[in-house]
């Protein structure tokens, strides 16, 4: 009988192609633009412009401190928001993309073709290529038009030979033959952005560095907006709070579409390194699809392929016997690997649109997260109360969050594509080919054989239900009371058996469900994968928690605007004092001018005194006063009052 529903069943016409049975054989290939060759001068040009770049530092910044070559190495500050965020983003691209490669091609350098201290030769690429691409940052730190032009001529260096090496070698050996240029994609275009923005800043006429201050930032317009906002959305949001009535579902299902989709809002920037985190999560979700891809959807295509006769007389040893038609054996085992083959496909797109649409969420979430900290809501963050200071390890963790973000996504999206395939396998194996082939319908004797088990489960599940709401539960005067309180303790007990087997399913499905959601959620940082009151055992979600501290302390927008506020009115002032001192000299009587030297000494004196209590009250000037060296004499930033009276009572007491 299912023999017969085998044979009877028409499978789809996927026998190979003669010319795709041998699977295609790529030889080496050697780029004219010598890699090695390419790496030496690029080196070479890259040691010239930094050095450049620190004598132009020096003469433009010759009232700074750090001058020259030090007062390169931080050319992104992501705390002001002063540099340019595209070349950062695009920056960071290009060093990732280099870093994977060196983690899959056999010759992670290209100075040496030593295969056996591979290792040794990874460790030394990782400290490398950050070296290779900074000068493609430091071009961009100093707001120079020179600057400028080195960047222009690095950054077309770079895309010229990239682009040229493809254009030579568009298929390599390395896992698929494509797998080379499909893998370079994001890093042509991040090169291309370099390429295009560098020339662009030059043609706009940037200033000299000379303007590309700490002031630059908070004269910027963009914090004296957000304050804007903020308080007119807290005048709507106490009108809407006094008159609001319970959403409508249209509402609350085009809310939940807007957690999951995030627009800009002009009133609210990302940090920076929040920024380059989300481009660096895109890049990672796209080289670890196509890794996905290329290891296994060949392998496959080509055992699939590779089918002949010879299967029959394998499976027949396993006393497995499809057909006594060989071709139809063929036929039958082509078709169950091009099933298994669509599985995997599918497994892994699932994988990657899952990751994409959490990732779309996760910067809702942020962007949420951050405007909740802004406005002081700690507790409704962090489901605790916490002090957003810097912190040794605040300070670790805000440094490998965006690291830590892309080695996150990439076990989960090996762990989604393998649970998926294995749920799809599972589906299709069992379920879909069984009632297409209208034979070998296990589970669906299983589940029948049981039928009086789950007609037993389903009529005490209702029962419950039905004598809950109108036996047990009774209305009065607009409120709900128990009713029936000695049927309600008997029926407890004689279900109590039945309650035992429905607890057993619902353990299952718990056990499913929050095995699928942490597996979902595994890419994601910004939400604990444990219960809210053990999250700060989860160290991802603690990294999270830690680096929202930094930006939070560091970047706050209120402090910013109000920071900028107090420098435009100081210069407003010492304005409008020069000026009245130049329209009144010698003109004003003696008195007139001995009150106004009055006025102005008494207005001195206070704001001396301002700035003196300022300064005593500093808690990062503690620690560098002569009467308070030791630790124990202040605490968290604070003078320890009792620690100071107290010794100066005991010397008090040892001079009697």
């Amino acid at each position: 009988m299912e023999k017969d529903a085998i044979m009877d069943y028409e499978y789809p016409d996927l026998d190979p192609l003669p010319s795709i049975n041998q699977p295609e054989k790529i030889p080496s290939c050697d780029p004219t633009a010598d890699d090695m060759l390419y790496h030496i001068s690029i080196t070479a040009i890259s040691l010239v412009i930094m050095l450049i770049l620190a004598i132009l530092a020096r003469r433009t910044k010759a009232g700074d401190k750090q001058k020259g070559l030090p007062g390169l190495l931080s050319p992104v500050n992501f705390l002001d928001q002063t540099q340019h965020k595209g070349l950062a983003v695009a920056v960071f691209g290009v060093l990732l993309c280099k870093l994977w490669g060196l983690l899959v091609s056999p010759n992670p350098l290209p100075f040496t073709t030593d295969a056996k201290n591979k290792q040794n030769w990874v460790i030394l690429g990782v400290f490398y290529y950050p070296a290779l691409y900074y000068p493609l940052l430091a071009c961009g730190t100093l707001h120079n038009k020179v600057g400028y032009v080195l960047g222009s001529l690095l950054s077309w260096t770079h895309f010229g030979v990239l682009v040229w090496q493809k254009i030579d070698c568009p298929k390599t050996p390395l896992i698929h033959k494509y797998y080379s240029l499909f893998s370079s994609l994001p890093q042509i275009a991040c090169l291309a952005f370099l390429s295009f923005q560098y020339p662009l800043l030059l043609f706009k006429g940037f200033k000299s560095s000379e303007t590309a201050d700490a002031t630059e930032d908070l004269n910027s317009s963009y914090y004296g907006d957000y304050v804007k906002k903020m308080l007119s959305e807290k005048k709507s949001r106490n009108i809407s709070t006094s008159s609001a009535d319970k959403p409508k579902l249209s509402q609350r299902v085009r809310d939940a579409v807007k957690s999951y989709v995030y627009t800009p809002e002009d009133a609210f920037r990302f940090p920076l390194k929040l920024a380059i985190s989300c481009v660096v999560s895109f890049i990672t979700l796209y080289q670890m699809g196509l890794v996905l891809i290329s290891l296994v959807v060949p392998t496959i295509q080509t055992a699939r392929y590779g089918v002949d006769e010879d299967i029959a007389n394998v499976l027949a040893g396993f006393q497995i016997i499809l057909s006594p038609d060989k071709r139809e054996v063929v036929r039958i085992v082509v078709y169950y690997m091009w099933c298994v083959e669509v599985c995997y496909i599918s497994a892994m797109t699932l994988s990657s649109l899952v990751n994409l649409v959490l990732l779309m969420h996760s910067m809702v979430l942020h962007r949420s997260n951050l405007k909740g900290l802004y406005r002081g809501d700690i507790f409704n963050v962090y489901n605790c109360q916490r002090s957003l200071r810097a912190s040794r390890p605040a300070l670790v963790c805000w440094m490998g969050y965006t690291s830590f973000t892309a080695a996150h996504i990439c076990i989960g999206m090996i762990i989604q594509t393998f649970v998926f395939f294995l749920c799809l396998l599972i589906t299709v194996f069992l379920v879909i080919i069984p009632i297409l082939q209208r034979q070998n319908l296990i589970v669906f004797h299983i589940l029948w054989s049981m039928w009086p088990f789950w007609l037993m489960i389903l009529l005490a599940v209702l029962f419950q239900h039905i004598t809950a709401r109108f036996c047990f539960i009774k209305k009065t005067a607009g409120t709900h009371d128990l009713n029936n309180r000695g049927n309600l303790f008997l029926l407890t007990y004689l279900l109590f058996p039945v309650n035992v087997l429905i607890g057993v399913l619902l353990a299952l499905w718990r056990l499913i469900i929050t095995a699928l959601f942490n597996i979902v959620h595994m890419g994601r940082l910004d939400i604990s994968l444990l219960n809210r009151n053990v999250e700060a055992f989860d160290p991802a979600y603690r990294c999270y928690a830690h680096y929202l501290k930094i930006e939070v302390s560091q970047s706050h927008p209120v402090m910013k605007a109000f920071c900028g506020m107090l420098l435009q009115s100081a210069g407003q002032e010492s304005k409008a004092a020069q000026r009245s001192r130049d329209a009144e000299e010698g003109i004003q009587l003696v008195q007139q001018e001995k009150k106004q030297s009055k006025l102005s000494g008494a207005k001195r004196a206070r704001r001396r005194w301002q700035l003196l209590y300022t300064l005593v009250n500093n808690p990062s000037l503690v620690g560098t006063r002569k009467h308070f060296q030791a630790a124990e004499s202040f605490l968290n930033g604070s003078f320890n009052r009792k620690n100071k009276d107290s010794k100066k009572e005991a010397e008090a007491a040892a001079g009697n």
